[in-house]
């Protein structure tokens, strides 16, 4: 027999802060953290915004931050993100068997380490040949090279220094699976929970990417707007002019756990895991499926696991699901085929469901943006307002659902938001889809 699965614990890092109901109000109020980056040198980048985090110490949120003082960044904000969740939950130490609580992340590598590798191809660089001596190479590297370098990339990072912190010895994994991670970890935990495998699981999502080689492998694939002249009205879902994504930075973390452990503790319970779905479109390395179809798939799974019809009213005449937290990058090519989706799966009650982006806002948090858009479905379920999708201010005529553009919604007077879904679309057509609820014993 499968268990029931909870929500009980929020955090997160963004661009636009770190407190949760600061975040959110800052959300709902349309405001936008895209500006020129700080972080390096990118004016002569032909994208030289995005949303970065900025003024984060975590010092601030963990009083044991000096041991994780040489984590990379996206590490660093994975545990401030933790440690939210982990307090808001009400877990102490102790109160959880540490082999029954486990951790699943969606976390990219650490930023690489320019400048010892450059200076090491220096070195190496054979002019009168113009070649790269290896041997040369290896001995710059390991002269040049920090001892940390390596372990610095490696994914996994964020769950040793996470399983540090909070005593987890349960299940411990980590996927990569570009935009998706941050819904697919999320999804992963739930089903860990689910069939019995864990009580309560930290999960969520951790990336930057705000750095040279990560801006300019977006660039070279002419993913990223290039509004150079207005970067505050750069990220545009849905619009008829939006011209690509602008990169963001954080981490969203949840703790979630089965309603038995959660009602055992009298832990305050915030929304319920209904379903889950997971689908690949096989199709190109970075394109998706023109017709939505695996989209369509992971929509459709995580509502069959909700048991959620999705094309049947409700008792009171609304749909079943009352808002879609979309992927809405804001490229040419997404947003369409996420439109079309939709419309694939709710038939003809799809123009009445606020479905919405706010990556508009945040930027697109890659491995973290997932979790992050995810606790924003539960923050609609709780306040029963909807972010908006700001910039909307040329509809394109083949996206015409209802995106809440450019002013948060205010549902409570239609009776609130009871169900929600959470969309994360990756590069090579990896789609994830989680559906939350509101919470009924």
């Amino acid at each position: 027999m499968t268990r029931r699965v909870v929500i009980t614990g929020l955090g997160w890092v963004t661009p636009l802060g770190s407190g949760l109901e600061g975040v959110w109000s800052r959300l709902l109020a349309g405001e936008c953290a895209i500006a020129p980056v700080r972080s390096f040198e990118a004016g002569t980048f032909a994208t030289n915004f995005a949303a970065e985090v900025r003024d984060f110490d975590l010092g601030a949120f963990m009083p044991e931050a000096a041991r994780h003082a040489d984590a990379p960044v996206q590490v660093r904000f994975a545990l401030a993100a933790a440690t939210q969740a982990w307090r808001s939950s009400g877990l102490e130490a102790g109160r959880v068997s540490p082999r029954r609580l486990g951790i699943y992340m969606g976390c990219g590598e650490g930023p690489p380490l320019f400048e010892p590798f450059a200076r090491s191809n220096l070195r190496a660089w054979r002019d009168d040949e113009r070649v790269c001596d290896p041997r040369a190479w290896e001995e710059a590297a390991l002269d040049l090279m920090p001892l940390e370098a390596e372990l610095a990339q490696e994914p996994n990072l964020a769950l040793a220094h996470l399983g540090e912190a909070f005593g987890c010895q349960g299940p411990s994994l980590n996927c990569m699976t570009a935009c998706a991670a941050g819904t697919q970890a999320v999804g992963e935990a739930f089903e860990i929970i689910r069939r019995g495998d864990a009580d309560v699981m930290l999960a969520g999502g951790a990336h930057s990417m705000i750095h040279p080689l990560g801006m300019t492998g977006f660039i070279r694939l002419t993913a990223m707007s290039r509004r150079r002249e207005s970067p505050g009205t750069a990220a545009r879902p849905f619009d008829r002019t939006r011209d690509g994504f602008v990169m963001g930075e954080g981490a969203g973390m949840l703790v979630i756990e089965a309603l038995e452990h959660a009602q055992a503790r009298r832990a305050p319970i915030l929304a319920e895991v209904a379903g889950y779905g997971s689908t690949a479109d096989a199709f190109r390395i970075t394109d998706i499926q023109p017709d939505g179809r695996g989209a369509q798939g992971a929509m459709l799974a995580a509502l069959r696991q909700a048991k959620i019809d999705p094309r049947e009213p409700g008792p009171d005449g609304r749909p079943r699901v009352h808002y879609i937290s979309a992927h809405g990058t804001g490229t040419p090519e997404n947003d369409g085929i996420e439109t079309r989706a939709v419309k694939g799966v709710f038939g003809a009650l799809a123009p009445q469901i606020p479905f919405s982006s706010v990556k508009s806002m945040l930027g697109h948090l890659i491995q973290a943006a997932g979790a992050v858009e995810l606790m924003t479905c539960v923050e609609a379920i709780r306040t029963g307002w909807v972010p908006p999708t700001i910039n909307l201010r040329e509809p394109d005529p083949a996206c015409d659902l209802d995106y809440v553009p450019n002013a948060a919604r205010d549902l409570r007077a239609r009776g609130g938001v009871d169900v929600c879904l959470s969309n994360g679309f990756g590069f090579g057509g990896q789609n994830d889809c989680v559906c939350v609820r509101r919470f009924a014993p």
